[in-house]
């Protein structure tokens, strides 16, 4: 292979690492602006749109950089950036309070739903089917992690489960309608 070739194949791989890194903090950026949609509830842990980020990402992008974007914002969010949502205290306080279950399975949630989503044919019914099973592990670290907390599975179902039931179902159809029209609107073949 002559030195001209290897140059141009190394300047691709770089342009190529740029891309997919622009991409993976364009979605944590995007999980951000969901943080800052809130509805304040008579709970500590707040009704955000941070979830249907986190699913709207790992179904476009995919298991790994849907991880990688969402380990991204943990850490942007642990060094102290106003990531999360506004009504919490930020960085690692956040981290360790209510919200923190919730917030620490995100990368998980995100690789759940993109590796089952890219393993399946893209339909609407298959993105559903990701993102509650991503929502299964969003639940089991949000709440485990309250019950830590609180000692009490009462004030753990009252604070973290109740009111947010209704509200994932739509953010699950919301973020599984978003990846369908995205998949049939820019990967059509030609």
């Amino acid at each position: 292979m002559s030195k001209a070739t290897t140059q141009v194949l190394s300047q691709n791989r770089s342009l190529e690492w740029a891309r997919q890194a622009g991409i993976v903090v364009g979605a944590s950026l995007f999980v951000v602006l969901c943080a800052r949609i809130t509805l304040p509830l008579p709970t500590p842990v707040p009704l955000t749109l941070q979830n249907f980020g986190v699913l709207a990402v790992a179904l476009l992008l995919g298991s790994r950089r849907g991880f990688a974007a969402l380990a991204l914002y943990l850490a942007e969010g642990a060094a102290g950036l106003p990531v999360f949502t506004p009504a919490g205290p930020g960085g690692i306080a956040q981290l360790l309070g209510t919200t923190g279950g919730f917030l620490m399975a995100y990368p998980f949630v995100a690789f759940v739903a993109g590796w089952i989503y890219e393993r399946t044919s893209r339909r609407f019914s298959r993105a559903v089917f990701s993102a509650f099973a991503a929502e299964l592990v969003l639940f089991a670290g949000g709440l485990s992690w309250l019950y830590v907390l609180t000692h009490s599975l009462a004030l753990t179902a009252k604070w973290g489960l109740y009111w947010f039931v209704f509200a994932e179902v739509i953010k699950i159809m919301l973020a599984a309608a978003v990846a369908t029209q995205w998949t049939r609107r820019f990967t059509r073949p030609s």
